[in-house]
C-alpha cells in the first residue's frame, strides 16, 4: 500500500510544508471504493463482517489510490446472515463509534454500526475537522449540526477555496447528504452499505436531507465561530 493511509490526505498538512490534498473527485472514488468495500464484508461474503474500527487510519492505499479496508483486530463474523452482533465491552475509536456500540438504549449492534463510522468518516473526508472552518470540536460546536443547520437553510457547501466549480460543489454536498444519512442516531434509519453506494452512484436531485442525526442541538454557539460561519 504505496499511498499509505487516507488520513494523510484529508488531514491539514500545511503545518508540516506538506500538501496531500487530492482532488474532489478522487476524494469522492475513494468514498465509493470503501463504500464497495463494506458492501462486501457485510453482503458478499459467506459469513458477515462487521469491521468496528473504520476511521482513516485503516484505510491504505495502492499506488493507483483504490482504497483497500485494514486492520480487522476489532471485527466481528456472523456465522449466519442475522442483524444483531453480541458484544461484550465497546470497541472502536472514539468519534466514530455508533452509539449502540457503548449503550445499548440506542438499539442493537449490528452491521449498521459500521455505516455510521463510515458516515463520521466522509464528513470528515469533506472537511469537518479541517482548523479552516473555524468549527471548534466541542459539544456546542459539533461539526455534523454545525453542516446539517448549513444545508437545512439552502447555504453554500464550498467548504475550501479549492472548491472551485458547480460540479464540484455538488460532489461535496452529495458526500455530506449521505455522510449525514450514514450517522442517524437510530440504526434501523441508517441505510446499508448497498443503499450508500446507490446513492453515491445515483444523481443528487434524488437526494433528501436527512432528519436531525444528533443526540442533542447546542444550546448555544461561539460567536466566532458563527462569524467563520457566515463567511464561507
Amino acid at each position: 500500500m504505496t499511498k499509505g493511509s487516507l488520513d494523510k490526505f484529508i488531514r491539514n498538512q500545511e503545518s508540516q510544508g506538506t500538501n496531500c490534498r487530492l482532488e474532489w473527485s478522487t476524494l469522492f472514488q475513494i468514498a465509493v471504493g470503501i463504500a464497495r468495500g463494506l458492501e462486501y464484508l457485510h453482503q458478499g461474503c459467506s459469513t458477515r463482517i462487521g469491521h468496528f474500527d473504520i476511521k482513516p487510519h485503516n484505510i491504505l492505499h495502492d499506488e493507483d489510490l483504490l482504497p483497500k479496508i485494514s486492520d480487522f483486530g476489532l471485527a466481528k463474523l456472523c456465522q449466519t446472515k442475522q442483524s444483531v452482533i453480541s458484544m461484550l465491552g465497546a470497541r472502536g475509536t472514539a468519534g466514530y463509534i455508533a452509539p449502540e456500540v457503548f449503550s445499548k438504549t440506542f438499539g442493537q449492534v449490528s452491521h449498521k454500526s459500521d455505516v455510521y463510522s463510515y458516515g463520521m468518516m466522509v464528513l470528515e473526508m469533506t472537511g469537518g475537522r479541517d482548523q479552516k472552518l473555524g468549527v471548534v470540536e466541542t459539544s456546542e460546536n459539533y461539526f455534523p449540526h454545525w453542516i446539517y443547520e448549513h444545508l437545512e437553510h439552502g447555504k453554500d457547501v464550498k467548504l475550501h477555496s479549492i472548491v472551485t466549480s458547480r460540479e464540484e460543489e455538488e460532489t461535496v454536498r452529495k458526500m455530506i447528504l449521505v455522510g449525514l444519512w450514514c450517522i442517524q442516531i437510530n440504526p434501523s434509519n441508517r441505510p446499508t452499505m448497498t443503499n450508500v453506494v446507490e446513492m453515491l452512484e445515483g444523481s443528487l436531485e434524488c437526494f433528501q436531507i436527512t432528519r436531525k442525526p444528533f443526540l442533542f442541538s447546542p444550546a448555544r454557539s461561539d460567536p466566532s465561530t458563527q462569524d467563520a460561519s457566515k463567511s464561507l
